[in-house]
């Protein structure tokens, strides 16, 4: 891919501009340059392509499974041969470093091929046959059916995993799917795209649209031709989706914020839990919705753990992205670093101790760590984007337990122990969609059902739920069959 050439949408097979002509610039965040152009698309853009979904989507419906899988593993054929070029684009774009970037490529492929092997074995179920008088000689059994046309909106923090977990169960199932990724790293989403297209994917069925996010939120809350909405992001966004999809009644998933709790318990191995607090949060620059975002450490401790903390910090390769040797790259752009420290600043002015880092360079923030008190904004709804590190001490297991939970979200968590049973309790009294024992809440299978409690989503990802998501069940009864 050139740099600065002008990207399309790509409705109905074709390659076209937003019809206002309005564009915007894509930036590479480690060296200013202009990555692409991308279409400033809006409803009249949109509505078409919905329009085209929805005449496509019966007759992939009806396209056999195992036709529909051989499809599929195509396109992953197709993403390994390309994987390098896909990978540079990723890291221009976003600012993830080069190896990341690969990994995501990687588990793409992984997450499309296990949706297959899962839709595999998307099993209706049967009434025990006499259940009731009435039903006697009768056979009572489900099937499960494509719910229709689905728009996928993705986030710029992982542009590749996500379009996966969301794009592959949507088609696998036999639905349709308009893609919609970030404004900040729509470059790669496009030559996925490009790539279902060339795998055999009918033009219909999958199509790639480009705009703003409140002309998408517009336009999903008029549209009649849009049957489901899948998107991961902010809860402000995600709550206007769920508003406005209330008029059509759409299916509408969500994958939403946390301000994750790490705890870590005075009888846990510091080593690993110094590495695991250092790398969860520094994976992706701190732009991971399921990172440690809040570290509970007990005060015996404290300092220690405080002390080697800061040491690991100032030993991170911090760098440029494309080079394999940097551990952690930029952030996706200035703004988002501006946006950093002035939350940096926010916790400081709550009477928080900055104890390291807290500098920026351009779209770069350093490891910053803070200790604060559990009163502050960011021990409870103030997530920060990137890599802070707030520390909050705590005596007693209660406690920990009580710092945890006074938040409104519910994503992920984590808690280091040499104690199982501690480990154990704290996992039942946590409110989150998963808890990582000796590990970081960024601790994900493809497989798990993933998702948060309270404001932190609703629906569940991974191979073993969003197929029932992307489905409805349908009842087929057969009167007197046994009689």
């Amino acid at each position: 891919m050139k740099r600065g050439f002008i990207m399309q949408m790509i409705i109905g097979g074709k390659h076209v501009d937003a019809k206002s002509k309005k564009t915007f610039e894509n930036i590479n965040p480690f060296n200013g340059e202009l990555v692409c152009t991308v279409p400033l698309g809006n409803a009249e853009d949109f509505e078409p392509a919905a329009v085209i979904a929805k005449k496509a989507q019966p007759a992939w419906a009806e396209t056999p499974f195992y036709k529909r899988a051989e499809i599929i593993k195509k396109f992953t054929s197709l993403v390994k041969e390309n994987l390098e070029e896909i990978a540079k684009v990723v890291t221009a774009e976003g600012g993830k470093t080069i190896t990341d970037a690969r990994g995501e490529l990687e588990c793409l492929c992984m997450v499309f091929e296990s949706f297959i092997e899962a839709a595999r074995h998307l099993y209706g179920n049967s009434v025990p046959l006499n259940a009731e008088a009435r039903t006697e000689g009768d056979i009572i059994f489900t099937i499960r059916e494509p719910i229709g046309v689905f728009v996928t909106i993705t986030p710029f923090n992982f542009p590749i995993e996500l379009f996966a977990h969301k794009v592959a169960p949507v088609l696998i199932t036999g639905n349709a799917v308009i893609i919609k990724p970030a404004s900040d790293t729509p470059c790669a989403a496009m030559m996925l795209t490009e790539l279902l297209l060339k795998a055999g994917v009918p033009e219909g069925v999958a199509q790639f649209i480009t705009g703003n996010g409140r002309e998408v939120g517009s336009w999903l809350a008029e549209t009649k031709n849009v049957d489901g909405v899948s998107f991961t992001g902010s809860t402000k966004v995600g709550m206007e989706l769920m508003k406005g999809g209330a008029h059509d009644l759409q299916h509408v998933f969500l994958e939403l914020g946390g301000n994750d709790p790490h705890v870590f318990f005075e009888d846990c191995d510091m080593d690993l839990a110094i590495a695991e607090a250092i790398g969860g949060r520094c994976y992706n620059a701190g732009q991971t919705c399921c990172a440690n975002k809040r570290f509970l450490v007990q005060n015996t401790i404290k300092e220690e753990f405080t002390k080697r903390l800061i040491d690991a910090a100032k030993n991170y390769k911090i760098g440029d992205p494309s080079d394999p040797a940097t551990a952690m790259g930029c952030l996706v752009s200035k703004k988002a670093a501006d946006g950093i420290i002035a939350d940096i600043q926010t916790v400081i002015n709550q009477g928080g101790k900055l104890l390291y880092g807290g500098k920026q360079d351009g779209a770069f923030v350093e490891p910053t760590i803070i200790e604060v008190t559990k009163d502050n904004d960011v021990a409870k709804d103030l997530e920060i984007f990137g890599p802070v590190f707030p520390i909050i001490g705590f005596d007693t297991f209660d406690e920990a337990v009580e710092i945890a939970n006074q938040t409104s979200y519910g994503l992920a968590s984590a808690v280091m122990t040499n104690d199982i049973n501690k480990a154990m309790k704290f996992a039942k009294k946590v409110q989150a969609g998963t808890c990582v024992i000796n590990g970081s809440g960024n601790y994900r299978s493809v497989h798990q059902p993933f998702g948060g409690y309270k404001h932190s989503g609703i629906g569940r990802e991974g191979t073993s739920h969003t197929l029932y998501e992307v489905t409805q069940e349908k009842t087929i009864s057969i009167r007197n069959a046994l009689k």
